[in-house]
């Protein structure tokens, strides 16, 4: 087992520096203090320095921070696939010891040496019922990565978004459920894969980007939009509006209405599930069309520490015979890694 990142980080003797700020900085932060770490500086991305402060340091260049500490521990502190970004990341990491903290996106807890070895049976089953090699290899590497932080084990792992439809998912005249639809890029992305679909609903809580989703999908045929959150029962739950992929039904302070699968009483035979945290709800309240159709189902797996547990868990409950397939798509850190159930 890799030596857990937070426990190398007590007894480092480099500076600990970080790159990036926002959310992701201020969860690794929180970390740290609770650890009882000290960081020595903070520096963005060049176009992105600015004269201000966070978190009571000056935001410098990369350049600058290696000038005054020479080598130094480099914290990723944001998410990226854009190859200018991942470039310039593996360039720092070829000359720094860099890490990417694993912290959760939605809820607390962390990823550590401790919560694995707790819930070791629970992986070991979830482990067992994966469908490929590819899979068992992903689930090692990520599980390597989120103890130890090294990006290493991710960039071994990922492939192409394109994979999994020449591997193991097949559409064809399907009726897709699209969970969290964002601004409609997953449902152009479904549209080009598959042209002869039979029906699109689309669901998106955050009214600013439900906007979007209607202006984009305007001249799209066969398609239901819905404005609601997805949970496991129908009503209405505090939302936390962001105007983005950050809104979640997390500390939210504006009633929505909430649907689940069950209700959209469609005959879906593809579902894909991006809820921010939701995830689990969202097939639980999916049970009776899991059961009648049997639906192709691709979940994100990477809002939630347990996530890795808890969604396996929560579809072979209601149907045992689904095959499994986990596939990690190029980016950093581990942000876009999904569950395939088929």
């Amino acid at each position: 087992m890799e030596k857990e990142l937070w426990s190398y980080l007590k007894t480092a003797q480099k500076p600990i520096v970080l790159y990036g700020m926002g959310n992701g900085a201020d969860k690794i932060i929180n970390v740290l203090e609770k650890y009882d770490i000290k960081i020595s500086g903070v520096f963005a991305s060049d176009g992105f320095v600015r004269d201000k402060l966070f978190h009571g340091f000056k935001i410098l260049s990369y350049a600058t921070l290696k000038q005054q500490f020479g080598d130094m521990i480099v914290l990723l502190c944001f998410g990226s696939s854009r190859p200018e970004v991942m470039e310039n990341i593996l360039k720092i990491a070829s000359e720094q010891e860099l890490y990417a903290p694993e912290v959760p996106v939605i809820g607390g807890g962390l990823f550590t040496e401790e919560y694995y070895k707790d819930n070791l049976k629970e992986f070991e089953f979830v482990y067992s019922r994966l469908a490929d090699d590819h899979s068992r290899k992903t689930f090692e590497n990520i599980v390597k990565y989120k103890i130890s932080g090294k990006i290493d084990y991710l960039l071994e792992c990922q492939v192409s978004p394109d994979e999994p439809y020449s591997s193991f998912l097949k559409l064809d005249n399907d009726n897709f459920v699209d969970l969290g639809a964002y601004n409609g890029d997953t449902v152009a992305d479904f549209i080009n894969r598959c042209p002869n679909y039979s029906h699109i609903t689309a669901v998106e809580p955050d009214i600013k980007t439900f906007k979007k989703l209607q202006k984009n999908t305007e001249n799209i045929e066969n398609i239901t939009l819905v404005n609601a959150c997805v949970s496991s029962e129908c009503g209405f739950l505090p939302f936390a509006m962001k105007g983005g992929r950050n809104s979640s039904l997390t500390n939210g302070d504006t009633l929505l209405k909430s649907i689940n699968v069950d209700s959209l009483n469609e005959n879906a035979t593809y579902i894909k599930m991006d809820v921010e945290g939701e995830e689990v709800n969202a097939i639980l309240g999916a049970k009776q069309t899991i059961l009648k159709s049997k639906p192709k189902m691709l979940i994100s797996a990477y809002h939630r520490t347990d996530d890795f547990i808890k969604i396996p868990q929560a579809v072979l409950s209601i149907r045992d015979d689904y095959k499994i397939y986990l596939r990690h798509f190029e980016g950093l850190p581990a942000w876009d890694t999904n569950f395939y159930f088929i």
